[in-house]
């Protein structure tokens, strides 16, 4: 499993020659990969206050954050990756930077987020990373915030008489970690789930997830979260079927 030492160390030593923009090429690159995949689903929290962004790697999704943001927050588990962002944005003044412990958000002040976002990085996180970032979430969160993360579903493709995993996992998602999880541990911290998102990534299997949260201004209400089971998601991608991720992502837009 990758634990946050293994994370770190693949990280922290990774060739970052192409800034991470290797994975953007099934969506035809990576302008392509925020306009027709990520821009549409978190465009209902866009312009924000102050956004913090977990895991932003050499910034490949970071980069559309910068003028959408008037206060920017971002945290990672590597040197690295904050020594290449803060390079690659150091013309902007309203960016801070932090060095975590794969865990940690005790540098954010309470009540201080207005969205919260990770994308195609917490995929690789344990459950225990996902439980300690939504807990302390509860309360970074201003009365109102949302958040979208992007993690794995592979624990959810568990036999449940011996505990093996019954599907494969070439893309390195986190074995111990599922939609379901995260809907416990979100309502544990005081989250509402809003949505899901279910996708395959490179296959069949819905191995991946996308989560919207929030903390509301009240005491919840006892809304079912919707779920979406997007089997069509690369076909989309590559498609451009607009009407399509125009109907998908319409539950971004009901928090």
């Amino acid at each position: 499993m990758p634990s946050v030492e293994e994370n770190h160390d693949r990280w922290a030593n990774y060739d970052w020659a192409d800034k991470g923009d290797e994975w953007s090429v099934g969506f035809g690159g990576t302008e392509a990969m925020w306009a027709w995949f990520l821009q549409p689903r978190i465009s209902p929290f866009l312009p924000s206050e102050h956004t913090l962004e977990i895991a932003p790697g050499f910034g490949r999704a970071t980069q559309f954050l910068v003028p959408s943001s008037k206060k920017l927050t971002l945290v990672d588990l590597t040197q690295p990756c904050i020594d290449a962002c803060k390079e690659r944005f150091k013309d902007f003044d309203h960016i801070d930077y932090h060095v975590n412990d794969g865990k940690s958000l005790d540098m954010i002040e309470d009540g201080s987020i207005d969205f919260v976002f990770s994308w195609d990085s917490l995929v690789h996180a344990e459950h225990d990373v996902l439980q300690s970032y939504l807990a302390q979430l509860g309360r970074k969160l201003r009365p109102g915030g949302t958040g979208v993360f992007h993690h794995s579903n592979i624990d959810s493709y568990r036999d449940p008489k011996t505990g093996e995993l019954t599907v494969g996992n070439e893309h390195w998602r986190a074995p111990t970690m599922s939609a379901a999880k995260f809907r416990q541990y979100a309502e544990a911290g005081g989250l509402r789930i809003v949505a899901q998102e279910l996708i395959p990534w490179g296959g069949t299997d819905f191995s991946d997830c996308l989560s919207v949260f929030r903390r509301d201004v009240r005491r919840p209400l006892l809304k079912r979260p919707k779920l979406v089971r997007n089997s069509r998601f690369f076909d989309q991608i590559q498609q451009r079927l607009a009407g399509e991720v125009r109907e998908i992502t319409e539950v971004y837009r009901s928090s």
